[in-house]
């Protein structure tokens, strides 16, 4: 069987949990957008106070911060920071070829603890729950990394 084929589970594990990190971050930026557009606020560039059917009455206060949209912004900032390392440490552990089980639970681990991190910003909860479904992540991304790390020494 080809490691890199979705008849490969581990591969095809892999590719889920990509996929839904993709399309994750992909979504934030639409949230950003609907956000600034529900909030007629929040934009950042000066040509953003034109004129336009999808700001009809513009204002110059619609270039100053909005909370509402700095969260989402925030949000989509702390993906771009940490699910691109994902994307290539979960790779490549799945290369050493670990347990389908032990990499199922750690690449959906880290799925669920990036959609418990949004839930838990996007909300407002106090920062130890949002650090706490960060570190889950990041202590995941440790693992896999360093676990591949020592199967490329081994070779």
């Amino acid at each position: 069987m080809d490691k890199l084929s979705l008849t490969n589970p581990l591969f095809a594990t892999y590719t889920i949990a990509a996929t839904l990190m993709i399309l994750k971050v992909i979504a934030m930026a639409w949230l950003t957008v609907l956000r600034m557009t529900l909030e007629k606020g929040g934009y950042r560039a000066p040509e953003d106070l034109r004129k336009t059917a999808l700001n009809p009455a513009p204002d110059p206060s619609q270039l100053l911060p909005n909370e509402r949209v700095e969260r989402v912004r925030r949000i989509m900032q702390n993906d771009l920071e940490n699910v691109p390392f994902f994307l290539v440490a979960a790779f490549l552990y799945i290369l050493t070829q670990p347990p389908l089980a032990v990499a199922q639970w750690l690449l959906y681990g880290y799925v669920a603890s990036r959609f418990l991190h949004f839930a838990a910003y996007f909300t407002g909860q106090i920062h130890d729950i949002r650090a706490t479904t960060w570190t889950l992540g990041s202590l995941i991304l440790i693992y896999m990394t360093v676990r591949t790390l020592l199967a490329a020494f081994s070779i």
